[in-house]
């Protein structure tokens, strides 16, 4: 519509100037009225139309980012719990694992670390710790089992997650080892000891904010992977399906 209107305008200017008029040098002056109003109408909704689509894009985008935190914030929320110890989530940072961290603190008093389990109503496991609670002294190795046991006729995946009360403990409370950093496959029926290989630091002997807690409480939950079949691996399932499920994703 708008070139319509310029290609009437020029033809007008063409015949009373005798002489070829570009786009870029009309004589607005010869459009009527209407025309005018037509152009302006027209150049409005251009502009309305080019700031819909930038607005398009631009909330379309900040979608995509939030779409990406969002899948990534469990991940990175975990990640950084396990190295600062945030959120009651005991301290997996294997480089602070050093030598001196791993001297038990005689001076001290010993702490009583409890264990509690839970597991999720989908999961059809028994998960129960096998000794109610140990004592260690600060900086001092110590090692603990839990029993799982798989009571459907289904081969399953299990993950663990895991949490330190009270919180306030929790940077201080290290785990060198446990099964709770890699998914747990039971077959049908499969029962098993699942350790975990743990210190407190010595640091928090010297910790004023320590001073009156002599109780940590380890508590495990234990989820059902989602795989093929609901996390279940059947003999139906594809040797693919079989292989993945073996490792964790």
């Amino acid at each position: 519509m708008l070139h319509k209107v310029l290609f009437r305008a020029a033809t007008r200017s063409l015949k009373n100037s005798r002489r070829h008029v570009s786009n870029n040098q009309l004589d607005l002056s010869k459009l009527t009225q209407r025309e005018i109003q037509q152009l302006r109408t027209m150049k409005f909704q251009q502009d309305r139309k080019f700031r819909d689509r930038t607005a398009a894009y631009y909330f379309t985008s900040i979608a995509v980012v939030f779409l990406g935190l969002a899948y990534a914030a469990v991940p990175l929320y975990r990640a950084i719990c396990a190295r600062t110890g945030w959120g009651g989530i005991p301290i997996t940072d294997k480089r602070k694992f050093t030598d001196d961290k791993l001297i038990p603190v005689e001076s001290d008093k010993r702490i009583r670390v409890s264990f509690t389990s839970e597991v999720s109503q989908i999961l059809p496991w028994k998960f129960t710790p096998e000794q109610r609670e140990v004592r260690v002294l600060p900086g001092e190795t110590a090692l603990a089992f839990y029993k799982a046991k798989n009571t459907s006729d289904k081969d399953i995946i299990g993950m663990a997650t895991y949490s330190i009360t009270p919180g306030d403990s929790s940077p201080y409370f290290n785990k060198i080892q446990c099964f709770c950093f890699e998914e747990q496959r039971l077959a049908a029926g499969e029962e098993i000891d699942m350790p975990v290989f743990f210190f407190i630091d010595p640091d928090f002997a010297s910790d004023p904010k320590m001073r009156n807690i002599d109780d940590i409480v380890l508590h495990y939950t234990f989820f059902r992977a989602h795989y093929a079949n609901g996390g279940a691996v059947s003999e139906s399932a594809s040797p693919e399906v079989m292989d993945a499920t073996k490792q964790p994703q």
